[in-house]
C-alpha cells in the first residue's frame, strides 16, 4: 500500500501515537489526513493537508457523519484508545465498559462506517493498533489488556471479511510506549516514532501483522498459559 499521496484517516489523532502517524504521514508524502478527535480543536494542523475532524469513535452518528465527509479515504488508522489502572477485583466496572466501548465496539463502529468507503476507492488498508498485551494480560490493566485481546481476534475477523474487496487489514502490536497512556505501564517503553516508522514500513510492505518491538515479539513467540512468561516482560 503506497503511503505517498494517499489519502488516510486517523483516529486519536491529537496526542500521543496518532499526533506521530499524522507527523509520519506528512512526512511520507500523503495528500490528505483527516485527523480524527473528540475536540478536533486539539488537533495541530502544520499545513493544509491536515483537515481536523470531530471524531468520538463512541459515538456512532458521529462515526457515520465522518465517513460520508471523508469519503476519499483509502487508509483508515484505528488508533483511538483509552486505559485505566486498576484491578480487575474491585475496581470500576465502568470503567472497564468505557474500555470495551473506546478500544473495541469503537473499532468496529469505524470499521464498519469506512469499508464501503474504501471498497469504493479501491480496497485501501486498515490498520488496527493493537498492543502486545494482546496476549498478556498485564498486572493491574486486566480490562485494557482484555479490549486489546479482543481487537486482536476482531482484526483477524476483519481480515477475512474484507479480503474480497481487496481491504489490507494490519494489526499493529508494541510493548509501552512514552505517551500520556503509557504511563499507566510501570515497565522501559519505546518512542512512539519507533512504533509509527513499522507500521508504515509494514503497511507499504503489504504486512498483515507489525511487531514494532522487542517485547511484542517476545510475547508473541511465548504463547502459553504458563506464568514464566511474565519473568521475561516484568523481571520477576
Amino acid at each position: 500500500m503506497e503511503i505517498k499521496d494517499s489519502v488516510v484517516l486517523v483516529t486519536g489523532a491529537n496526542r500521543g501515537i496518532g499526533a506521530e502517524w499524522v507527523h509520519q504521514l506528512r512526512e511520507r508524502g500523503a495528500a490528505k489526513i483527516y485527523a480524527g478527535a473528540r475536540d478536533p480543536r486539539s488537533v495541530v494542523c502544520p499545513d493544509d493537508r491536515v483537515m481536523p475532524i470531530a471524531l468520538d469513535v463512541t459515538a456512532r452518528g458521529q462515526v457515520l457523519a465522518a465517513a460520508e465527509l471523508a469519503n476519499d479515504v483509502q487508509i483508515v488508522v484505528n488508533n483511538a484508545a483509552v486505559s485505566y489502572r486498576q484491578p480487575l477485583i474491585g475496581g470500576d466496572v465502568d470503567r472497564i465498559h468505557a474500555e470495551f466501548e473506546t478500544n473495541v465496539f469503537g473499532l468496529v463502529y469505524v470499521t464498519e462506517a469506512f469499508a464501503p468507503v474504501l471498497r469504493a476507492n479501491g480496497g485501501g488498508a486498515i490498520v488496527n493498533a493493537l498492543s502486545a498485551v494482546s496476549w498478556f494480560s498485564f498486572p493491574g490493566m486486566a480490562g485494557y489488556s482484555a479490549t486489546k485481546s479482543a481487537a486482536w481476534n476482531l482484526t483477524d475477523a476483519l481480515r477475512l471479511e474484507l479480503a474480497d474487496q481487496g481491504t489490507l487489514v494490519v494489526a499493529l502490536h508494541s510493548g509501552a510506549v512514552t505517551t500520556p497512556m503509557g504511563d499507566n505501564f510501570p515497565i522501559d517503553k519505546i518512542e512512539p516514532t519507533q512504533v509509527v516508522s513499522a507500521a508504515l514500513d509494514g503497511l507499504q510492505a503489504g504486512q498483515t501483522e507489525v511487531l514494532a518491538d522487542d517485547i511484542s515479539r517476545v510475547i508473541k513467540s511465548t504463547l502459553t498459559s504458563d506464568p514464566s512468561r511474565y519473568a521475561a516482560i516484568l523481571g520477576g
